[in-house]
């Protein structure tokens, strides 16, 4: 039953956030951008009872995939501006996102091995 009430809640908040875009872009697009799915994360996270440290590493991890979340969306904006079909963008923009993260990484460990 807890399963499907944190599908229900969450499942309309997407359909709105939907809908609102749908009307109005560019505010649409501006509430998307709201760490919905990360606020919403966290506070299932704690009514299930989770530690601080887990939801502090959670936040972590969320903060760790911006950069590469940004340079996604920066990459299906620039498709889509081109004409690129939705699909195409869409897996340009996550081919980008992986290729971040791994250079990210990669840069990281390297620093780590300097320092």
């Amino acid at each position: 039953m807890y399963i499907l009430m944190k599908v229900i809640i969450s499942a309309i908040i997407i359909a709105m956030v939907t809908e609102i875009s749908r009307r109005f872009p560019t505010y649409g697009g501006i509430i998307a951008a709201l760490p919905l799915v990360s606020l919403l994360s966290i506070v299932w996270l704690y009514v299930q009872g989770e530690q601080s440290s887990t939801l502090s590493k959670f936040a972590l991890g969320v903060l760790w995939g911006f950069p590469a979340t940004a340079v996604m969306l920066l990459i299906v904006y620039l498709a889509l501006q081109n004409s690129l079909h939705l699909f195409v963008s869409l897996l340009l923009g996550i081919a980008g996102w992986l290729f971040f993260l791994y250079i990210q990484e990669t840069v990281v460990t390297y620093i780590k091995h300097i320092v």
